[in-house]
């Protein structure tokens, strides 16, 4: 019997590939400088990736800015659209007219139907 054992390996313990043949790509570290709390990081990209001006600050998670020599850069959000809210979209649809009389409309149906559920269990008190 002990020589019809099987002999395994602990899974994921050990990996079955090697690093033969395996060329790594040039990488570069950049250095980005928190605008909070003044903390740096340091991340490693690959020498040809475009690399972004922000990134988000572990610590305290604001916006830190790329550190180029011995100053930040800047980030312009000029051209970013400011997201729009629910209340931006309903009135594209609607005008404020239109929604105070759905609110109306709205208020008086639910009024009804509480006026009816307490009549309902009133008489059902009475009786």
């Amino acid at each position: 019997m002990a020589d019809r054992s099987l002999r395994g390996i602990r899974l994921g313990a050990q990996s079955l590939q090697s690093e033969e043949g395996v060329v790594f790509h040039e990488r570069v570290q950049h250095i980005y400088s928190c605008t909070s709390c003044g903390r740096d990081t340091t991340l490693t990209f690959a020498a040809d990736a475009e690399v972004p001006q922000a990134w988000e600050c572990r610590t305290c998670g604001s916006e830190a800015l790329l550190r180029i020599g011995e100053g930040t850069a800047t980030v312009d959000h000029s051209d970013e659209k400011a997201p729009r809210t629910h209340w931006d979209m309903l009135l594209e649809r609607r005008t404020i007219p239109e929604l105070e009389e759905l609110l109306e409309e709205r208020l008086a149906f639910v009024r009804a139907r509480r006026g009816a559920a307490d009549d309902t269990s009133k008489g059902k008190l009475s009786a």
